[in-house]
């Protein structure tokens, strides 16, 4: 008997195929019929897409995907000989691209937050209780939008963390973000909207695979506008998919701690696009926003377009919550007592109610006194908990009674001056780099860029260890990073009028501005001068852009003869510098000599429109610029030039009166 024909299909699986995403399955099938699984493309291009106050139908998420029963569902009589699987995933498949557009680490479950603020137990239950009854639909207020606003410490982030846990145990909870601006890769709005639309995308296999194709059809979709990305990466998609069967009806997407997201602008907007869905029911989904009572973002969430689909409550300062505070003040001086061996009678009962008094309804305060209780570099918890009382029994004299915010900045001072005055140059130094190089600077870069050991950064930073703490990777043998627990203390040592002398601007950052560039440096084997170069030269143009603090003159005059050309030729590193903020920090009439937007110099160069220049005549220099970077009018790039010689726009290796001399002699 002859062997029959064979047939030789090839079906390439979708990216959310249980089996692997996009393998190419080689089958050799006997002649029978054989029908290969379709993946059914949508027809509604206009879904009804059902209100998101109506809660949310249960449903198995994986089995509603079009593969989920099968790769050949109405197959029969077929074997599969020598079967191949080819994995045709690659580095830039769309959800990967999706995900470096993303911020992880603000993610809930992140290990960078770990572990996260939240609600002791026994606390806040009232609270956790009213936004699980709007999340559900058994709360009298039905908006979409729900809005939790109260000052700095109040403990909005705990209450979204044990919020987030509550409705995830009921199976509601879609995506979460915690803004933070305290770490660089976590305030970024352009990368909000990617960030919520991966973590639906882990959740909903059909969404993700839509996603997915548009990611890599058009991989600057990250770059876009908040409104075009929100179109293209949440609208568009959700129109391609069964909302009903999906299981995404009336799950809540948790944004906390948006006055945090760096711009106010952003912030509103990101808001009003949020109402704008909410009200044309474009997104299925419930969104529980939380922030400090801003200006702009209160006239926001009242405006017109927003109030409409808009619940919101109050995280107030109060005393209502003594009780709360007492069970974890007693609770964690329990941990303390029995860590030291300590007796069971510290400390009194008139000490603890002492301590409740004094944070008057302020989480953070009753935190920030068990951390100092805590603290390593002192004589003990008694000592300790002596010096807090009889700071708590003085400081009343300045704020009065019930000004836990102003009693907190008390308590922030007393921390910071007990700093030895030989480390405090040391520590304001590294509190800057970790407020303008937050998320880039670890604990080894800090070392190198202030020429001091890891360990002597380390011993620094543990001065503080009531308000910050020091982090590391699993497994790692030093901490690599400094995390703060609350933005409130880099708020207060920014401001000059909260931390008076103290302060990490003013006076102090126009010293630190004025520091030369290091050259010459004698460097230990360890170090690498490319490395240190390149942070020394990122660190100089991000103290000077920073928004709010302008430049004063004898620094300006400074950088109106500094070498640009030589500073670009010995970048290693690839850093967008925001030009327009530096120059409105010039003062006016030197920004020209400085840095400006002009036509190209360079001779032979095709660009036609402006581009940046740094300097002036024979220091003059010009950055690269990618033409296709959106922000170019605002930024440029800190770059090595090598690789770039090619380009008819690289930054010039000689300046721009090089080239012209060079030029004149030439025509001669």
């Amino acid at each position: 008997m002859s062997l029959p024909r064979f047939k030789i299909c090839q079906f390439f699986l979708p990216l959310s195929h249980p089996l692997c995403p996009r393998y190419l399955l080689t089958v050799i099938a006997a002649p029978r019929p054989l029908t290969p699984p379709v993946n059914p493309t949508p027809t509604h291009t206009s879904p009804d897409i059902p209100s998101p106050l109506t809660p949310p139908a249960r449903s198995d998420l994986s089995q509603q995907h079009p593969h989920a029963q099968g790769l050949f569902p109405n197959a029969r009589d077929f074997v599969i000989s020598n079967p191949q699987f080819v994995n045709n995933v690659h580095a830039g498949s769309g959800l990967e691209i999706l995900l470096k557009a993303s911020m992880p680490d603000a993610f809930r479950d992140s290990g960078a937050r770990y572990p996260p603020p939240k609600c002791h137990y026994a606390t806040r239950k009232d609270y956790i209780t009213k936004i699980t009854n709007w999340a559900q639909g058994q709360s009298e207020h039905l908006g979409p939008i729900l809005w939790m606003r109260g000052p700095f410490g109040v403990g909005k982030s705990a209450v979204a963390q044990s919020s987030a846990e509550a409705l995830e145990a009921l199976q509601m909870l879609l995506a979460t973000l915690f803004f933070s601006r305290s770490y660089g890769d976590r305030d970024d709005p352009q990368r909000f909207i990617p960030s919520i639309a991966y973590q639906i995308a882990t959740k909903c296999p059909s969404f993700a695979e839509i996603v997915s194709a548009r990611i890599l059809r058009d991989p600057a979709l990250a770059t876009k506008s908040l409104l075009k990305q929100f179109d293209e990466l949440l609208v568009r998609p959700l129109q391609e998919i069964d909302i009903p069967r999906s299981g995404l009806n009336g799950c809540v997407v948790i944004i906390d701690g948006l006055d945090e997201c760096r711009g106010s602008d952003a912030q509103c907007e990101i808001i009003r696009i949020i109402a704008a869905s909410a009200r044309d029911r474009t997104t299925p989904f419930r969104w529980f926003i939380t922030s400090r009572p801003e200006d702009p973002i209160i006239r926001t969430m009242n405006s017109d377009v927003v109030s409409p689909v808009l619940y919101h409550f109050e995280l107030p300062v109060s005393r209502e919550i003594d009780h709360e505070i007492l069970i974890y003040l007693t609770d964690e001086f329990s941990k303390i007592r029995k860590h030291h061996d300590l007796p069971e009678s510290w400390p009194s009962e008139e000490v603890l109610a002492l301590l409740v008094e004094r944070t008057s309804g302020l989480w953070i305060y009753a935190a920030t006194i068990i951390r100092f209780v805590q603290g390593e570099n002192s004589l003990g918890p008694e000592d300790q908990l002596r010096i807090f009382i009889e700071f708590a029994k003085d400081v009343t004299a300045k704020v009065g009674l019930n000004n836990p915010l102003a009693e907190m900045d008390c308590f922030y001072d007393l921390i910071i001056r007990r700093v030895p005055p030989n480390t405090m140059t040391f520590l304001r130094k590294i509190l800057i780099l970790s407020v303008v190089h937050s998320g880039i600077y670890t604990m080894n870069n800090i070392s190198l860029v202030l020429r001091l050991s890891l360990n002597q950064v380390i011993r620094v930073c543990g001065f503080i260890q009531s308000v910050a703490t020091l982090k590391g990777n699993p497994g790692a043998k030093h901490p690599n990073r400094l995390e703060f627990y609350h933005t409130s203390f880099l708020d207060f040592m920014a401001d000059p009028a909260r931390s008076n002398e103290l302060c990490i601007y003013g006076s102090f950052l126009d010293g630190v501005r004025h520091q030369p560039l290091p050259a010459g440096v004698i460097l230990r084997e360890d170090e690498e001068w490319d490395k240190f170069h390149s942070l020394s030269v990122l660190h100089f143009w991000s103290l000077h852009q920073l928004s709010g603090c302008p430049i004063d003159t004898l620094t300006a005059a400074s950088l109106r003869d500094f070498p640009f050309r030589r500073m670009l030729e010995m970048t290693q590193r690839n850093w967008s510098i925001r030009g327009g903020a530096i120059r409105q920090n010039l003062p006016a009439d030197l920004r020209d000599k400085i840095i400006r937007k002009d036509r190209c110099p360079i001779i032979g160069c095709t660009r036609t429109e402006d581009v940046w220049i740094l300097g002036w005549r024979e220091n003059e220099a010009v950055p690269y610029t990618d033409p296709t970077d959106e922000h170019r009018d605002r930024s440029f790039k800190l770059i090595n030039r090598r690789p770039l010689r090619r380009l008819a726009h690289v930054a010039a290796e000689e300046n721009s009166l090089q080239y012209r001399k060079k030029a004149e002699k030439n025509s001669g």
